[in-house]
């Protein structure tokens, strides 16, 4: 199902009612939003955590808006107060932390044994839609623009934490095989933040981060960006932090079973990007356009 057909369907009903509904009808009226609820819409969805646990006062004050605007922003989307809009943060907080035992508990459902071939066939069809998703949405001009970017840089600083690891991990060793030199941003010490300010005026850095939101690939990929350096990114949301800052970046919304998102599509693309900066770094060479190191 696409944001469009989201929006349609919470629409038949009145406001969302689900976390995923409501983030797609904020990113689809984003453009058409005054500016001040545009701002705290942006901070919701970067911030979802807080917005569950928030008063107005503190979110108000978090988000650098008035706490009657918080009111507007929801009667705007359709709810009765910002108690109610609240509500559908606090919801998705709740199925967030569902235990991993949680998860599969639901999964059995009426308690009947889930069958293997089941469960592979609902993780397979996650894993269709989105990278049919990202198929029917990825913009070539865009990955042409990504690649430049990351093969004009002498080093390409990879920058993921948590779930999104496995994307940035592959891609070093993609990297690796075809010679291009790059940095993972990683370390069993916690010297990540002296890694990064090695970086020179001719690096970029690829970042991923997907709602809530890892704050230390916020922070670094952003002291990126102060310094005038490019950043590519993958995320989930235009009201990413990611989004605010990066020279390039592309939104892919992952589906998901039972609680279990896919990487499907976002791993289709961080597979393909090594390939093509190798690719354009060898146009460039025959170009005269890449020094000898």
């Amino acid at each position: 199902m696409t944001d469009r057909d989201r929006i349609s369907e919470a629409r038949t009903d009145g406001p969302p009612r689900d976390f995923e509904h409501l983030r797609a009808l904020m990113i689809e009226r984003k453009a058409e939003m005054p500016k001040r609820l545009a701002q705290v819409a942006a901070y919701s969805l970067s911030n979802p955590d807080e917005i569950a646990f928030g008063t107005a006062a503190s979110i108000a004050s978090a988000a650098e808006v008035q706490p009657s605007t918080l009111v507007r922003l929801a009667h705007y989307l359709g709810y009765q107060g910002f108690s109610d809009l609240q509500s559908i943060f606090r919801a998705r907080l709740k199925e967030k932390t569902l235990s991993y035992e949680e998860r599969l508990n639901s999964l059995e459902g009426d308690g009947k044994h889930i069958a293997e071939a089941e469960l592979i066939g609902g993780f397979m069809n996650a894993a269709s839609q989105s990278i049919a998703r990202l198929a029917s949405s990825l913009d070539p001009a865009q990955l042409a623009r990504a690649t430049e970017i990351l093969a004009e840089a002498d080093t390409i600083y990879l920058i993921a934490r948590r779930r999104s690891f496995p994307l940035i991990a592959h891609m070093s060793y993609a990297l690796g095989k075809l010679g291009i030199r790059h940095v993972m941003v990683a370390s069993p010490n916690g010297v990540e933040a002296e890694m990064v300010d090695l970086a020179g005026e001719r690096d970029a850095a690829f970042a991923v981060s997907f709602s809530p939101y890892a704050s230390d690939t916020v922070a670094q990929a952003e002291s990126f960006a102060k310094r005038g350096l490019p950043v590519v990114a993958i995320t989930d949301s235009i009201f990413s932090p990611l989004a605010v800052f990066s020279s390039c970046w592309f939104e892919i919304v992952e589906a998901d079973f039972a609680g279990f998102r896919s990487l499907s599509a976002s791993m289709a693309l961080a597979m393909a990007l090594p390939v093509a900066i190798a690719e354009r770094r060898r146009q460039m060479g025959r170009n005269g356009r890449i020094n000898a190191k």
